[in-house]
Parts: structure tokens; C-alpha cells; sequence
């Protein structure tokens, strides 16, 4: 699949996304969820007051693997990017916690989870807060002009890793923050048993093994890289969608066990490297 066959299969994917929320709020049925809540990959990942304090169009939209606000440590006064903002959950916490005098981004390619964004940040009354449309590879922000980037199993998505990160960098300001969720890989896995692991995760484009994902924040610039698990999946957690997909569960069981998970993947920017 090529770059552009990945990023038309995520836009069509995200958009389809925004569309079931828009049709589950306005059902006579109620909000009836927009994924499948038991799901172990997008489930549980925020807590209820979280959950509470944003629309529920913006909790029901989110597609991510983690909590990147909860991790990232924001402080009031910092401006903070999510990359693939989506329905907005993410830039909505994150606006909130660097408040009052600091500002949130929110970027995605796709109109209908921008159109949702905005409706939600409207819904919500959070005036610090900006979505910006375009893709990650290519961000619409200026040379060293962000204290954090944030973002919610999207880095996954691209075809072109590296040139996100690159950018990543660039906007950072010199000792800026990344703190991304974003699905990754540990130890050797088949080919056969990755492509269909990672199909379950939603992982159009593959997941980086954790190793690789540290090598190219370094090739980026980027030091202080660590990778932390939030949630390791295991076999029985895909067992249903494997067993769609023809595949003995059982016989693949060892070589899937611990090695496809959520991380939670921190990278500083150093203070001497201004972008010019």
C-alpha cells in the first residue's frame, strides 16, 4: 500500500468515524456508542471526570490507544499541539489544563472530524483552543513556536514516519516536549502475524518495534527518549477478530504474547536547538 493509499484509507476511516457521531447524538435512540466500548485498545482511557468535562461527541469520537494529557504533564501557559486531533477530546483536556493564559492546537486532515472538533469546543464554551487543518507530515505552525506535542495513536497512521517526527521537531520550541500514545511492537513478530495484529489495532500504515520508533526520534534530534507501556495486548484480546480472519488463535498465541502494545513514547527537543 502506498502513502497515498494509507492516508486516503485513514481519511475515509476518520470521516465515516465523525459521521456515526454525528448520526448516534441526533438518534431517537440516544447516543449509542460510535466503537465498540469493550474494545481493550480504546476503551477505559479516560476517567469519569475527564469523560464529564468534555461533550460526549468528543469522548464517543475517540479513536485513540491512551491518555496523552494525563501523562504529558501540562502546565498553565503552554501552548500544546495534538496531532490528529479527531474529535477533540485530547485538545479540549489539554486546553483546559494550560489555562488561562496558554492555548491548544488541534490539526486533522479530515473536514468532518474538524467540523466535529468545532462543534464540541463550542458545545464545551473552551475558547483557547484552535484546529488547524492539514496533515501531520507537513504541520501549519511556524518554527519553534509549540511547548508540547501531544497526539492519540495517530503517528502510526502515517507512511512517512520520519518526515512527521521532523516536523515534530521543527515547531517544538528549543527543550519542547513530545508525549504521544501511539501502538508499538517489541521483539520479533512474522510478517503474516503483524499484518493481521496490526490490522486489528487499526494500524493502517504498522506500528514501529520500540527500538526502531527511539532510532528515528534520534535521527529526528530528538533526546531524552524513552517508551513506557500502558497496555500490553495478548492474544485472547484479539481473539475474535483473528479468528474472522481464518487464524488459529491458539497456534500463534506464543509469538503474539507481550509484543504488541500502547506506549506511552516521551522525546525532548534540546535547549540548543533552535529550528532557524
Amino acid at each position: 500500500m502506498s502513502t497515498t493509499d494509507v492516508k486516503d484509507a485513514v481519511r475515509e476511516k476518520y470521516a465515516q468515524a465523525a459521521l456515526r457521531v454525528r448520526t448516534a447524538e441526533t438518534s431517537c435512540c440516544g447516543a449509542a456508542s460510535a466503537r465498540d466500548r469493550g474494545n481493550p485498545i480504546t476503551s477505559n482511557l479516560y476517567n469519569t471526570g475527564e469523560a464529564a468535562s468534555v461533550p460526549e461527541g468528543a469522548v464517543l469520537a475517540s479513536l485513540g490507544c491512551g491518555n496523552p494529557t494525563a501523562l504529558a504533564q501540562l502546565r498553565p501557559g503552554e501552548t500544546v499541539l495534538d496531532l490528529g486531533s479527531g474529535g477533540g477530546i485530547d485538545v479540549l483536556l489539554s486546553a483546559r489544563r494550560v489555562a488561562p493564559t496558554g492555548k491548544a492546537y488541534g490539526l486533522d486532515m479530515t473536514d468532518e472530524m474538524l467540523a466535529l472538533g468545532r462543534e464540541n469546543q463550542r458545545k464545551a464554551g473552551i475558547e483557547n483552543v484552535e484546529f488547524l487543518k492539514g496533515e501531520i507530515e507537513n504541520i501549519p505552525l511556524p518554527d519553534n513556536s509549540v511547548d508540547v506535542i501531544i497526539s492519540n495513536c495517530v503517528i502510526n497512521l502515517s507512511g512517512d514516519k520520519d518526515r512527521v517526527l521532523s516536523e515534530a521537531f521543527r515547531v517544538l520550541k528549543p527543550g519542547g516536549r513530545l508525549a504521544v500514545s501511539d501502538v508499538v511492537t517489541r521483539g520479533e513478530v512474522t510478517d503474516l502475524i503483524r499484518r493481521d495484529m496490526l490490522l486489528w489495532v487499526g494500524c493502517i500504515a504498522g506500528a514501529l518495534e520500540d527500538t526502531e520508533y527511539a532510532a528515528k526520534l534520534a535521527k529526528a534530534g530528538f533526546e531524552a527518549i524513552s517508551i513506557e507501556p500502558t497496555r500490553i495486548y495478548d492474544v485472547e484480546d484479539a481473539r475474535a477478530f483473528l479468528a474472522d480472519k481464518g487464524v488459529d488463535v491458539d497456534a500463534i498465541a506464543p509469538q503474539v504474547e507481550g509484543k504488541f502494545m500502547s506506549g506511552f513514547v516521551r522525546a525532548v527537543k534540546p535547549k540548543d536547538r533552535e529550528v532557524k
